[in-house]
């Protein structure tokens, strides 16, 4: 394991941000690009962008910045917190997990509960147990206790889980979707030789709806983009589909996502992200996802039309808080975009 590459990724999925709220991910990313890009920016959604100058052809690298969480929606008498969604969550992974809640006086810990299956009637033991149904402990003993602790009516709440190594070259944690992608394209901002002038964005709000890609794409105008995120991987037990994506067998290009109802990948992208990989020897996947899309859906429908695409690392166990990943696919997608953007402007003949 890249131990460079592990740093920064650690740093990266430990740090808390769910849509809307990516500031203090927003600050590791510019420590990290300060003196290495000629212009370093936040626009008024809050996107980071970096740029390095070129010649006036433009090129995009998106990665959202945003996770997947949590808001307090009420606090109740006894100072337990009723909570809503921020993000696509699954309810069972969500229940009996130790917690964050961002309060105006700082973080603090919570747990998330609901009634115990011993007190359970028949015909709810046999139900799911929905996220309307489940509240935050986080010790109080009454409402003025909880705001006594800073915790107010719209307070963010993040998972409280650090990325840790499994196995020989996998790693495991909360909010590797999206923050593999933002390392990676940090790691290729940095390495990569590009002749146009390279604007990384590190978008915000990817989780609710791709605002952050939509308003940054339509302010940089780039002449092709490239969409670096995390996708389905379909190898472990229970899962019946008929394409495999697998941890370990290299980056998945993206050929249509959402059943083509997202992003159909420009072909001259799709083209030069394939022949480079072949050029290269770096192992790739072709991915045709049915549910599914990434700021790649939004920048590619930016004023008349951008020529998009899309990288992606594979990940097991997507939008929970034990999310999947193999470094060897990690190292080799940061590869495989240098070694694209190096060669990019021949495929920007459209």
């Amino acid at each position: 394991m890249a131990s460079n590459s592990f740093a920064l990724l650690e740093k990266l999925c430990n740090a808390h941000g769910i849509s809307g709220y990516e500031d203090e991910v927003r600050e590791l990313i510019r420590s990290e690009l300060e003196g290495v890009a000629d212009e370093l920016r936040v626009d008024r959604m809050g996107n980071l962008i970096a740029v390095r100058r070129g010649d006036e052809k433009k090129v995009m690298l998106a990665a959202h910045m945003d996770e997947i969480g949590f808001m307090v929606k009420h606090i109740e008498e006894k100072g337990f917190l009723r909570i809503t969604p921020i993000g696509g969550w699954f309810s069972q992974t969500v229940l009996n997990q130790r917690a964050f809640v961002h309060t105006k006086n700082g973080k603090i810990r919570g747990v998330f509960g609901c009634k115990p299956p011993h007190i359970m009637k028949d015909e709810e033991r046999k139900k799911v147990v929905k996220i309307e149904d489940m509240f935050i402990d986080i010790g109080a003993e009454s409402r003025e206790d909880a705001e006594n602790m800073g915790v107010e009516v719209g307070s963010p709440v993040t998972m409280d889980r650090e990325l840790s190594g499994l196995g020989e070259n996998r790693i495991t944690g909360k909010a590797i979707d999206d923050r593999a992608g933002v390392s990676a394209v940090v790691e290729v901002f940095k390495q990569a030789e590009c002749e146009a002038t390279l604007y990384a964005v590190f978008t915000v709000q990817e989780e609710v709806g791709l605002k952050g890609a939509r308003t940054s794409a339509f302010s940089i105008n780039p002449d092709l983009a490239i969409a670096v995120d995390v996708c389905v991987a379909t190898d472990f037990p229970g899962v019946n589909v008929n394409q495999e994506i697998n941890l370990g067998k290299g980056p998945a290009i993206t050929v249509a996502d959402a059943s083509g109802r997202g992003l159909i990948a420009h072909r001259n992208v799709l083209k030069l992200l394939r022949e480079t990989a072949e050029k290269n020897d770096i192992p790739y996947q072709l991915e045709v996802g049915e549910g599914g899309t990434t700021d790649a859906t939004a920048i590619h429908l930016t004023r008349e039309g951008v020529p998009s695409g899309v990288v992606s690392i594979p990940a097991r166990y997507i939008h929970t808080p034990v999310e999947v990943i193999d470094m060897r696919d990690y190292r080799n997608t940061v590869e495989l975009l240098v070694k694209s953007l190096e060669r990019c402007e021949k495929y920007m003949k459209f």
